[in-house]
């Protein structure tokens, strides 16, 4: 096996910390860190360095490349994940996005675009490839079996809704044609309908709740209804065993790029259609001018969450 070294990229979120065990117990060298300071204060990046053990601290994404194979990008402001990924790509090296991968068409048209000049490229939510629904597809349901799939999750529609999104993708597979916004408010959970090529359809519940709730998912065909609810402890380090083979060059990926931003221009669409009063939208029509999801909006209310003295 090729040890690989990897470089953490915005030290934003808990996942650096979750990933670096799980990478190290799968036999790979935590190279780097680099932290740009948009959530974490000044010295956050030294101390994470020395508390995991990790050698090198980089002064910018620059200094990172040649030190790394591969970076994996866990900037809570997605939007600046194609200005973070740009050094990488550009150098031949694989890069990781952290979900959201991005919050708008022109983003996510960048990297598909990178993908198909040669770049290794992927990421997201890890609920797409949990155990869980990893063992439910292995039933392999014919479309005209199906009836329904229902996924949901709490906390907010976008950073954490994707997960749902991500669940009810991995669940029915590739093939989102259209989404429509079907009820709910702002002040509680939406539900969007989400519509594939082949006619099936599956909805998704996101937003805040009073509590926290699990990753869950109905599944309904014409023999039997199964609930999914996801053990969370696994959750990366199957997310990890999936897509280093591919970004290592060892093997193809699990899922071609274009299917992939699937699950973020489902998202994107279920905003635009909220908006525009439950109208139907489908994916290849969300104007690449559309702002989607506000990354730097999202930071600003992460960091007053992690530091409330920032508020």
């Amino acid at each position: 096996m090729t040890v690989l070294k990897i470089g953490l990229v915005d030290l934003d979120t808990s996942h650096p910390g979750s990933f670096v065990p799980i990478l190290r117990k799968l036999g790979h060298e935590v190279a780097a860190v680099y932290d740009g300071g948009i959530i974490n204060p000044e010295g956050y990046a030294a101390k994470f360095a020395q508390d995991q053990g990790i050698a090198t601290v980089c002064e910018s994404v620059a200094d990172m490349v040649d030190r790394v194979d591969i970076a994996l990008i866990h900037s809570c402001d997605w939007d600046i994940h194609i200005e973070r990924a740009r050094p990488f790509v550009e150098a031949g090296k694989a890069v990781f996005l952290d979900k959201p991968i991005a919050g708008n068409v022109r983003d996510l048209n960048q990297i598909v675009q990178w993908v198909k000049d040669g770049a290794r490229i992927t990421g997201g939510s890890s609920l797409r490839s949990c155990n869980e629904v990893r063992e439910w597809r292995t039933q392999d349901v014919p479309a005209e079996e199906w009836v329904y799939a229902l996924a949901g999750c709490a906390v907010d529609e976008f950073n954490y809704g994707i997960h749902a999104y991500s669940m009810l993708h991995g669940l029915m597979g590739p093939g989102v044609r259209q989404v429509r916004y079907i009820g709910g408010s702002a002040e509680s959970q939406r539900q969007y309908e989400l519509m594939w090529e082949d006619g099936r359809r599956g909805v998704v519940s996101v937003g805040k709740t009073s509590g926290y709730l699990p990753f869950y998912a109905n599944v309904v065909t014409q023999k039997r209804v199964d609930y999914i609810k996801v053990n969370n402890g696994n959750l990366y380090q199957s997310l990890l065993e999936t897509v280093l083979p591919y970004l290592a060059g060892s093997a193809p990926a699990d899922i071609a790029i274009e299917q992939l931003v699937e699950v973020e221009l489902a998202a994107i669409a279920a905003k635009l259609s909220f908006e525009q009063g439950g109208a139907t939208i489908a994916l290849n029509e969300i104007p690449e001018s559309y702002a989607g999801y506000d990354g730097a909006v999202f930071a600003k209310s992460y960091k007053e969450l992690k530091y409330p003295s920032a508020k």
